[in-house]
Order: C-alpha cells, then structure tokens, then sequence
C-alpha cells in the first residue's frame, strides 16, 4: 500500500459471478440474514442504491487495518493478548464511529498468519517471534467482532512475499520456504515466493482457502503486490522457470502475467465452490497502463509504475473476464497531480467496469493528508472530501477504503471529520455479491 507514481470480455464464469441475497420485500430496502446470523439491510436486485431523500443505502466506506510491521495493529509486538484484543476492538469501534462498514484486516502479511494455520507459522508481529502462539486467534476474533458491530470483515492476504527483509534466518526451520527453498527469490532485499512455480502458487491458494473454509469472512481480499516492484540493476531470477514453463510465450513478460492471471482466476473460482457467497476482490496500484505505453486503452498518465508492465498484473482484464467480484484502485493521488491525476483516474477505471458485474471502489490516501513531503494539496483538509464528491459522477463508483485504520481517531487535519460530514452523514450497507 501506500505506493508512488515512481514505484509504483470474453467467458464469464456463471458461478462466480452469481449475485445471492433475496429481498424480503419489495421497497427502499429489504431483509438479508447474512454470515453469522446476523440480519442487516439488503437492497432489492434492480433497486436504486440510495434511499428516499437521495441518500446511499448501499456504499463501501471501509478501512485498511494493516499488520505488516505493526502499522495499523498491534501497535507494538510481544503485547500481552488483552492488550491485542483492546486495541483491535478499539480498530473496529473507531471504524463505526466515522460510520464505516467493512474492515479490511491483514491477515497473511508475510507468508504467516494470524489465525492458526496448518500451512504457515503464526505471524512475527503477534509476539515478535514467527512461530510462537499469541495465545487466542485475532483472525477469529476480529470477524466475530466485526459482525456484532454490522461491518464486514475482509480477509487481506499478501501471496508472494516471504519476509521484508533478507533475514532468512528468522524464518522458523519448518517454514514452507525452508521445506521447498526451490521455491524462493531473493531480490531488492527482500524474499519470494516464485509466482512462476505452479506449485507455490497451488500452496499460496490453499493456506488461503483454509480461513475461507474456516472463518466466517465476508471477503478474500489481496493488495497491489504481485511480482515485486522492479528495482533499477536487478532481475527477478526466474529464467530457469521461464524456460521450463514459458514454451508457449512469445516474451518472459507475457508468461509472468499469465502466472498472475492463473492465480486469479483458480482462487476466485475455488473460492466460490467453497462458499459463493464470499468476494474476491483485488487492490492494485491505480495505474493499469499510462498512455504512451498502450495509446487505446491506456490512461491519461505518466506513472513510473504500471501493474500490467512493472507487476505482471493485467487488472484490466481482471475485471472484463470477472474473475473478481471487487477492484479497488489504490488513486493515491491528489486532484490535479500531473502524473496520475484523481480526476483522471476515476473516469478511467469507471469506463473499465462499465458493462461487468464488478463493483468498482476508490482506495483513498488518507495517510499523505498533512504529511511532511506531500504536494501542497494533501495539507487541505478538504482534499478527501472533494474526492467523495468527484467520485458522485461516475456511477460505477460505490464506494472508497482508507488507508490506513490508525488515522481514523488521528483525523489528521481534521479531514476524517470533514469527509463524514459532509459525505457520511448516516450509516450505509457494504455491497455484497
């Protein structure tokens, strides 16, 4: 997350695109129990999204609660469990307070977990150890909490990254990656898993389906990292893959984005057998394409990443083949921004879902606003709020997610409370599938 613009239809699958939730009764709104037992508002299928006074009755406002290197929680490792748990209710009450309705909880940060799993070690961040049980299971916990609150719990997994540093050391001697070392690449001092090796991609997916079918989530959610982000004189050493596996690709590039296409479409589709009613959905760094590179379907733009050259990412065709129920573009920037501007962006992404049965949301930068560094813009408080009502134009736009939780009571500049009253005045449903 957090990315910048420097590093930063075809078959449809019936089943996985079915829409589920039957109405109770005709009206503005009807009755849907849903995961839990618990029972909230539903909109009818074909109904307007907004209530009598004009109002959304269906909108996502989530936040990005982040757990790679304690950013969002815990806040420091090693905490005893009741302090974990406090602050992680505190992350849930914040997110009601500012009348949001989704969470969206890191649960695999670095090939790990934060639930008890049979496939990867408990998660460093919990106690400062990888391996060592915190001693109850935040994953089951936060979902459990999130639901008495009615907001929805997304499941945010990482698939490749191994650690965030080249400490291999520190990985427990029984980790996956110390069992198949034929499946790791060290580079921009970091570690991988391989996504050119079917099977640790095949494993990545089954540590993930394991909460699907254990936990009572509302999403299986993955962020902008795919393959790596390049770093200047370095290659991803994964030619002798390539070269077993690649025969059929004209170029290596064509081959790694078909490696992150097959992850896609297997995991929405093995997702929807376990249980159809759980989403799939995808936030990628907000630029697919600039222009100068793809001048027909290209944006607008002058990024210096783009996910379909520098990620092997082809989130375009993600959304057109509705592999995924949600995408999510990381618009990390400002309206006006030269390179990648918001007011760009938006439209571009819009005119993308248009036609499919993908929702479209906008991941907002709440962490640049009154940052040292940032483009005079982020220091207006009103920046949040002017997107919110850009993004009332382009009909495929159903909501925004906030990066990242801590910054909810924080409200730096105020913006977090501008952007509620002037755009979250009552509560609203998170759209489900």
């Amino acid at each position: 997350m957090g990315s910048s613009t420097s590093g930063t239809h075809g078959a449809r699958e019936t089943l996985s695109r079915r829409r589920f939730g039957a109405v109770a009764a005709a009206g503005a709104l009807g009755a849907l129990t849903l995961g839990g037992g618990r029972a909230v508002a539903a909109a009818p299928a074909g109904a307007a999204q907004t209530d009598f006074l004009g109002r959304p009755a269906v909108q996502m406002r989530g936040s990005w609660i982040a757990t790679v290197a304690n950013i969002d929680w815990p806040m420091s490792q090693g905490l005893s469990a009741t302090e974990q748990k406090r602050q992680l209710l505190a992350r849930l009450d914040e997110a009601v307070a500012r009348r949001l309705n989704t969470v969206v909880f890191q649960v695999r940060p670095t090939a790990d977990a934060m639930f008890p799993s049979p496939y990867e070690p408990w998660s460093e961040f919990l106690t400062g150890v990888q391996g060592q049980d915190p001693g109850w299971d935040p994953l089951g916990f936060a979902v459990r909490e999130a639901h008495k609150r009615d907001l929805q719990l997304h499941a945010w997994f990482n698939p490749f990254r191994i650690r965030n540093d080249a400490k291999a050391e520190k990985l427990v001697a029984d980790h996956p990656a110390n069992v198949h070392p034929d499946w790791v690449v060290p580079y921009g001092g970091k570690i991988y898993y391989n996504p050119g090796i079917p099977e640790a991609r095949a494993f990545i997916q089954d540590a993930i389906l394991y909460a699907v079918r254990n936990y009572d989530i509302d999403a299986v959610h993955f962020d902008d990292y795919f393959y790596p982000y390049p770093v200047a004189g370095q290659e991803f050493a994964d030619e002798a893959q390539y070269q077993q596996y690649g025969g059929n690709f004209a170029t290596k590039a064509d081959w790694r984005r078909d490696n992150i296409d097959r992850l896609i479409r297997e995991l929405g589709l093995r997702i929807k057998e376990i249980k159809p009613h759980v989403q799939f959905g995808v936030s990628p760094f907000g630029v697919w394409r600039n222009a100068a590179t793809d001048p027909v379907l290209g944006s607008a733009t002058t990024a210096g990443a783009q996910t379909y050259d520098s990620l092997y990412a082809d989130t375009r065709k993600w959304v057109r083949e509705e592999w995924l129920d949600y995408i999510c573009p990381q618009v990390y920037w400002h309206i006006g921004m030269t390179a990648a501007d918001y007011q760009v962006l938006v439209p571009w992404w819009n005119d993308v879902v248009a036609g499919t049965n993908v929702n479209l949301y906008i991941g907002e930068a709440l962490y640049k606003v009154g940052t040292a560094g940032q483009p005079s813009a982020w220091f207006d408080p009103a920046e949040l709020s002017r997107h919110l009502t850009f993004c009332k134009d382009y009909p495929q736009v159903k909501g925004n997610i906030y990066f990242s939780a801590k910054l909810l009571p924080q409200d730096p500049l105020g913006a977090v409370s501008q952007l509620v009253a002037d755009h979250y005045q009552r509560p609203a449903l998170a759209p489900r599938i």
